[in-house]
């Protein structure tokens, strides 16, 4: 969602929301005088496109600095390695018309605010891998020694640095008008491709989550549990990967993708949102092997998840206040590959 800026960094993809600069990046802060009427957000592993209303009702004109953090990303995450670096796929448009940002990245290793030591050695947290190679061996040895990296025998860079990367601008909200702004981008989604089958199986008996929380943890069944997914598809899942999977493979039983927005940044404006769409690509990612998959998350506040058409479901709430972020996941059975074609893939 969108922030609104006065320059700390925020940890989060997000809604519009408001912040305030102090040192270091930006932070949020309170725009009561602002509404969000409307917000559409569409949602895909591929595209996340959000069109947003925002209303001022007061006597003034309302001018304040707008900014969009993006979920933190780093080595868990499939980063998006473009030649011209990791962020430039953000669009931005205020009422109907292309419009500038400002872009702020910053560099966090265990919580730690490490973008001052990667601009001494004259690196970024967007091309951090792209030029390490270019240090001198006392530089690459330093950043190894802070685990920022892994290696320096000349077979690429496995950055351990987490990224925290927000766009900004100054939005001006003329009194008793409505705003649009829409913008787009490609998001950071995650992957994982070797999730056992007891990881289902547990997580079907929810109740373990208390009382053996130990097999709980690690069978893997917490993180299935942040989806939300019903039994109907636990059982799906486990039924085709004991039908169909090939015998002897050494790979994973399942494999999730998934993307994440951060909703609770639209409570930095005067809440509540009082029109919320939300709509889900539930269609198989291009790049999974055609085999069935499921689409599965946690629904704010209890809404129904209603069919919109063959690929889409959606949600609708109104005078909404975001409590909890999303966190969809698509769930593909490891199946009908050779071990070649699987770690070809990976």
């Amino acid at each position: 969602m969108l922030l609104s800026l006065a320059g700390a960094s925020v940890n989060a993809r997000a809604d519009d929301g408001a912040v305030s600069f102090a040192a270091g990046g930006l932070v949020a802060r309170h725009e009561n005088r602002i509404v969000m009427a409307k917000e559409v957000l569409r949602i895909g592993l591929s595209k996340v496109v959000v069109d947003y209303d925002f209303r001022n009702d007061t006597d003034e004109s309302v001018t304040t600095e707008v900014a969009f953090p993006e979920p933190p990303f780093g080595p868990s995450l499939q980063a998006a390695n473009h030649d011209d670096g990791y962020f430039n796929y953000f669009k931005l448009d205020i009422n109907g018309k292309p419009a500038s940002f400002q872009v702020e990245a910053r560099a966090f290793l265990n919580d730690t605010d490490v973008t001052d030591l990667l601009i001494k050695y004259k690196l970024d947290a967007a091309t951090f891998c792209d030029k390490f190679d270019v240090l001198s061996e006392s530089e690459k040895k330093r950043l190894v020694a802070l685990h920022a990296v892994d290696g320096i025998d000349g077979d690429g860079c496995e950055m351990y640095i987490e990224v925290h990367l927000q766009y900004h601008w100054t939005q001006t909200f003329p009194a008793h008008s409505t705003t649009h702004i829409r913008h787009e981008y490609e998001p950071q989604s995650g992957y994982s491709p070797d999730r056992d089958l007891k990881a289902l199986q547990t997580a079907l008996t929810p109740s373990l989550a208390r009382t053996n929380p130990k097999l709980w943890k690690s069978s893997g069944a917490d993180e299935l549990a942040g989806y939300c997914l019903a039994p109907q598809q636990l059982r799906g899942l486990i039924h085709k990967i004991k039908t169909n999977k090939l015998p002897n493979v050494n790979y994973g039983d399942f494999a999730v993708n998934w993307v994440d927005f951060i909703l609770t940044t639209a409570n930095t404006w005067k809440k509540p949102i009082e029109d919320f769409t939300l709509i889900v690509n539930s269609a198989p990612p291009s790049d999974f092997d055609g085999s069935p998959t499921f689409m599965s998350l946690c629904l704010p506040q209890k809404a129904t998840l209603e069919k919109l058409d063959a690929n889409h479901m959606r949600v609708h709430l109104t005078n909404f206040v975001p409590t909890a972020e999303l966190h969809i996941g698509y769930f593909d059975v490891n199946y009908g590959m050779t071990e070649e074609e699987y770690n070809e893939k990976k």
